[in-house]
Order: C-alpha cells, then structure tokens, then sequence
C-alpha cells in the first residue's frame, strides 16, 4: 500500500536519530544501506518523514539540501555534486508527490540514475492523497517502497502488489 502524504508529514514530527550521510564509504562503515532522494524541494516534510521511516528501517537517506556543501542556488557545481552522490550511494529513491512529478529537477535526476544505476537500485516511493496515486507512466517502470502487510516498509516489484521485500533484508 503506497504510504499517505499525511503519514509522511506526520513521521516529519517523530523523534528519531538521524544522520547525514557524506560518503558510501561512511555508511559502510556502519553497515547501513544509503540512497539518494530525488524529490521536490517544496516537500520538505515529507522528505524528512520519509528520512525517519527509512532510519526505522536501518536506511541512511541523503538529502541534498542537508548537505552543507551544496552550492545555496541551483548551478552547474549543484549538477555535478548530486550526479556524484548518486553514483556513491547504494539506492536511488524517487519520492512521487504533485510536486515532484511536476519539478524540472526531478525526471532529470532520474535520468541521470537509470543510466548510472543497476535497474534493480533504482526504487520509487508512490504516495497517496484521499485515494489518489501521485507518479508519472515512466516511475511505473522500477520497483516500489510501499508498507508492508505485516508492518514495516518492503520494496515490491514494478506494478505488483505481492512479492515485496521488506527494506530491512534488502541488501
């Protein structure tokens, strides 16, 4: 079941230990899986809850604007540093809301991504709002991060609501 936009923000607002990630070789380290989150930046909310529920999931989210290094206005350095986080880290996630499938950065982002990453690394977070599915014909394509039946978050194959792994075991 995708995760709801209220929920997102809701997580936002949890308590919860979390880190930025600078380098693969840093969560490594620690043992953790890293991803990169493409996402608009007007939802900062739910960026954040997505980073606690990935963190309860024993996910390190990198985001961009969290990361002091990044220039503070869009330019070609800012091009050059995302594409190399994206190479760095372990996942590539796509957080679908109205915001980011309409965001010029965005289907750039997963561009670059789709020509970088194993098809299989490569993961979209559908969300949902009073029923209605946010994502373009295109994010169909990769698996899906969506709760699990038993609780807990599971990627799930690409347009398939069975047969998901639970993010804790997937490596």
């Amino acid at each position: 079941m995708p995760i709801s936009i209220a929920e997102l923000a809701a997580a936002s607002g949890r308590a919860y230990k979390t880190s930025l990630i600078k380098s693969a070789n840093e969560a490594l380290a620690k043992s953790k899986q890293t991803a990169f989150l493409c996402h608009s930046h007007t939802d900062v909310k739910l960026a954040e809850g997505l980073q606690v529920l990935l963190a309860e999931n024993g996910w390190d989210l990198y985001i961009d604007w969290k990361d002091h290094e990044m220039p503070d206005q869009p330019n070609k350095e800012t091009a050059i540093k995302i594409k190399q986080k994206i190479s760095d880290m372990d996942w590539f996630l796509f957080l679908a809301t109205p915001n980011s499938t309409k965001s010029k950065w965005c289907p750039w982002e997963i561009g670059f991504a789709d020509s970088k990453k194993p098809h299989d690394r490569i993961l979209v977070i559908p969300t949902t709002d009073s029923g209605r599915w946010y994502g373009n014909e295109y994010l169909q394509l990769y698996r899906n991060i969506e709760k699990a039946k038993g609780g807990g978050l599971a990627a799930f194959p690409a347009a398939q609501k069975s047969g998901g792994m639970l993010l804790k075991s997937l490596r």
